[in-house]
């Protein structure tokens, strides 16, 4: 990333006595190393050695195992999609990025590939962001249920310095890579689909996703506001040593405790009875979206159920101190949502999947300050689909016996 310095930078550079908040005024092209990332990466469907089906039929013999160990997750690669190659650290040999999920006792399920496109995410548009900051401009984004673009309004930055334009533009990308994945959760609810012959609406408003995108987030902003994040590689480095360090702030269990804690919610959270992508795979879903989120963690009670008590009660023996998240919605007296919308619009051919929500709530488009009101439509209609479910399935307990850290 190149970054012209201002004639005030240069005139204090060669003054005999630099002033170093002046000498940062420089000016960022938007020609950025960081594309805006296409593709996401292939998330994981909540569970362990899942059933998979290819439209209705069942493939033999095969299951989808999502977890994944801290000491194998390896390298982070900007943009990585399905494969990436990376240097965990410029003395290191390259190895692969590895995602799925792992369970952290102060976190719950992390989805790793959740966390590392929010913070792709985050990057990328921290570089379209700061060039423009304080003045109207379009940023158009990839379309999913059809076309999607972040509006920046006009607003001053007169009075604020080199170092605070910075952070306000990483808190202000930060935020919006955030809700550009709830905006993913609800497409995913409405029909939207990566590839074509998969249904997403099993991963859609899953509990351990946008925690996992608000940690990715949450990150990102670190690394820019140390600036660590000037190249890919150096963005890289820097994103494989936070992530690695949050997993073991979140304290990070071993993937055999992983996969104990999936079984032990295991006809609760979700149904091994269900081959993937089939909807009700996952039986409890998290509808609460905004730039506040609590992690869902397993209940002691559902653990002593399970047949892998022994492996488990250790993780029971203190008290549980979870981590609450947020996201900073104002900055020097900036209100964030004043300055900078994410919209979408929807294509006719999702607009039946939207018949649950009153026309003016979508018909002309709208944006991430609605997101909360959609999702809450969403949860009336898929509580509904699952009640009777349920009714068909009584062998199953369904979304309950769970803890939850209120904000």
């Amino acid at each position: 990333m190149s970054a012209a310095p201002s004639t005030l930078a240069t005139q204090q550079a060669l003054s005999d006595t630099p002033d170093p908040t002046l000498t940062k005024e420089v000016h960022f092209s938007e020609q950025s190393v960081f594309e805006l990332p296409t593709n996401v990466r292939p998330c994981c469907a909540f569970g362990h050695n899942q059933k998979v089906a290819i439209y209705t039929l069942p493939v033999p013999l095969f299951r989808l195992s999502n977890s994944v160990d801290l000491e194998t997750i390896g390298a982070h690669g900007y943009g990585a999609g399905s494969f990436s190659y990376q240097r965990p650290a410029p003395n290191q040999s390259r190895r692969t990025e590895n995602n799925g999920l792992i369970y952290t006792q102060r976190g719950g399920f992390i989805d790793l590939a959740h966390v590392r496109d929010t913070a792709d995410l985050t990057v990328a548009l921290f570089y379209r962001i700061h060039p423009n900051l304080g003045k109207p401009h379009r940023i158009d984004l990839p379309p999913e249920l059809g076309p999607r673009h972040i509006e920046l309004s006009n607003f001053s930055v007169d009075g604020l310095s080199a170092e605070q334009r910075w952070q306000l533009a990483a808190s202000l990308s930060a935020r919006l890579a955030y809700f550009m994945a709830e905006a993913h959760e609800i497409a995913q609810g409405h029909g939207y689909r990566s590839f074509a012959p998969w249904s997403e609406a099993v991963s859609a408003y899953s509990v351990e996703d946008l925690y996992s995108n608000m940690l990715g987030a949450k990150l990102a902003l670190a690394i820019l506001n140390n600036h660590q994040a000037a190249t890919r590689q150096q963005f890289n480095f820097h994103m494989t040593q936070w992530l690695n360090a949050s997993l073991l702030e979140l304290e990070a269990v071993p993937i055999k405790q992983t996969n104990a804690l999936l079984d032990a919610v295991d006809g609760y959270w979700w149904n091994s009875n269900e081959p993937l992508p089939n909807k009700f795979t996952l039986l409890l879903r998290h509808y609460q979206l905004g730039d506040r989120q609590s992690p869902y963690l397993v209940a002691s009670q559902l653990a002593q159920r399970s047949e892998h008590w022994p492996l488990l009660q250790s993780l029971y023996h203190g008290d549980v101190n979870p981590l609450n998240l947020s996201l900073q919605s104002e900055l020097f007296g900036i209100q964030f949502d004043r300055v900078a919308k994410l919209w979408l619009s929807v294509e006719q051919r999702y607009a039946d999947s939207f018949a649950h929500i009153p026309e003016p709530v979508w018909g002309d488009g709208f944006n991430h300050t609605q997101f909360a009101t959609i999702a809450q439509f969403d949860e009336r209609l898929d509580k509904q689909q699952l009640s009777l479910y349920l009714e068909t399935n009584p062998h199953l307990a369904g979304p309950k016996l769970f803890e939850r850290n209120q904000p």
